[in-house]
């Protein structure tokens, strides 16, 4: 069976390191904080805050702790809370080492876009594009199709760009594929899912 999104986090937990500073992105992203497990790792959040914890038990959620999707968070013994231009200083500075992103679409060469879909009413494109042109690596997590059953995974993104070329893993509930030259490269299949389905799933091109 494909993953479900809290195996599609626990996938994308896999991604990091030891030392790293992640930003994780609204909604399947921010499922990630709860599955870092031992690692060290220091989550940021582009709101201000700098090692979040994860998501609290029922009965104990502090309304003054969210994180950038506006959902209550915990906070951890090193957390540090400073202002907007702080966290995007650390951004765009090249301090955050990785951004776990949610996305719309995502075309074969890296491109994304995750902010707006035209004639819809959006509250503005927070973070993202200064998450992608700022982190070292992006991953992106999301549902392979839509709700129409269209593969997400295009030959070129049809809704405006939050950034070109800025793709490197794309993790959704088929599988993982990497941005590689001339498309996209299976690194694994969801568990069930076998690689000729996840091929049918795909419009983007993708190579041996």
């Amino acid at each position: 069976m494909p993953w479900d999104r809290n195996q599609m986090a626990a996938r994308a937990a896999q991604e990091l390191e030891d030392g790293m500073y992640v930003n994780l992105g609204i909604g399947i992203p921010t499922l990630v904080a709860n599955y870092v497990g031992d690692k060290d790792i220091t989550l940021q959040s582009e709101n201000g805050m700098l090692g979040m914890g994860p998501f609290p038990v029922e009965g104990e959620e502090d309304a003054d702790v969210i994180n950038a999707g506006k959902q209550t968070i915990t906070e951890l013994p090193r957390t540090a809370y400073f202002d907007s231009a702080t966290s995007f200083g650390m951004i765009r500075g090249g301090k955050i080492a990785c951004a776990i992103l949610g996305a719309m679409e995502v075309a074969e060469n890296g491109d994304l876009a995750n902010w707006m879909i035209p004639g819809k009413l959006v509250k503005g494109m927070g973070g993202a594009m200064d998450l992608v042109a700022g982190v070292k690596r992006v991953v992106v997590v999301m549902d392979h199709q839509n709700k129409k059953g269209e593969s997400k995974l295009l030959k070129s993104c049809t809704l405006p760009l939050t950034g070109a070329a800025v793709v490197d893993r794309v993790i959704t509930n088929l599988g993982v594929l990497d941005v590689v030259e001339g498309g996209l490269r299976i690194v694994e299949c969801a568990d069930g899912v076998t690689e000729a389905e996840l091929r049918a799933a795909t419009e983007a091109t993708i190579v041996a």
